[in-house]
């Protein structure tokens, strides 16, 4: 299950350019020395990963929580509903239920403080751009976190926050060192692929909830149980 978050990360990257795309154009880079912008990009990213690594682990307890509760497949079968709905789902509609409401204020701080890193080309500047980018509220991420949930780990919940950074990685870093946007008609492309790929792993998560006994796609309940708990005998 973990590869779809991977996947899903490169899905998001290719529908997020537009709101996380300026700020990688926007990095206080050295342009002059490769070699100097490439750690620069990297210590970007490490943020970035850092942010939704703690994520992961956040909603990895919870995924835990729910394991234990019992209910680990309704669980699974949920988070690919509400990937599938979130994709189908118009973001003009979308965007007016965001969850970053309850939040404003601090959300609003964290704009601030982003905001002020850009004047210094220092690594923890950079690094600290990451980390606020990383915990910006993004439609894309809130699906992910579903995911880690439905990992039912802290450890595999972090390690699927991971993986979905890992994902976003080669366009974002596209976009700072290239400091320019794909074609539009590119783009437009894209964009017909993505709700394909987002169903996929959709239906990837309820058939793993269903438990029809298919290994590695629909493992039986009680392989879903040695895969979440390896002690158990």
């Amino acid at each position: 299950m973990l590869y779809t978050a991977l996947l899903f990360g490169f899905l998001s990257s290719l529908h997020c350019v537009g709101m996380c795309g300026p700020i990688a154009m926007m990095l206080p880079l050295d342009r002059n020395n490769q070699a100097k912008k490439v750690s620069q990009i990297i210590t970007y990213h490490s943020g970035r990963l850092t942010a939704y690594a703690s994520i992961g682990l956040v909603f990895g307890l919870v995924g835990k929580g729910l394991f234990i509760a019992g209910i680990q497949q309704q669980l699974s079968i949920f988070a690919g509903l509400f990937i599938i709905i979130v994709i189908l789902f118009p973001q003009r509609l979308l965007s007016k239920y965001t969850f970053s409401k309850p939040a404003f204020r601090l959300i609003s701080k964290v704009k601030t403080k982003l905001g002020s890193q850009f004047k210094n080309k220092s690594y923890r500047s950079l690094f600290t751009i990451g980390l606020l980018n990383g915990f910006l509220p993004c439609g894309m991420v809130y699906v992910a976190l579903f995911g880690a949930i439905a990992m039912q780990s802290v450890s595999f919940g972090m390690a699927y926050m991971l993986l979905f950074g890992l994902g976003t990685i080669p366009l974002m870093s596209m976009v700072a060192v290239l400091h320019t946007f794909m074609t539009v008609s590119f783009r437009n492309r894209i964009q017909k692929i993505i709700p394909l790929l987002g169903i996929f792993i959709g239906v990837v998560f309820i058939l793993r909830g269903l438990g029809l006994g298919i290994p590695y796609v629909s493992p039986s309940t009680i392989d879903l149980i040695v895969q979440s708990n390896p002690n158990c005998h």
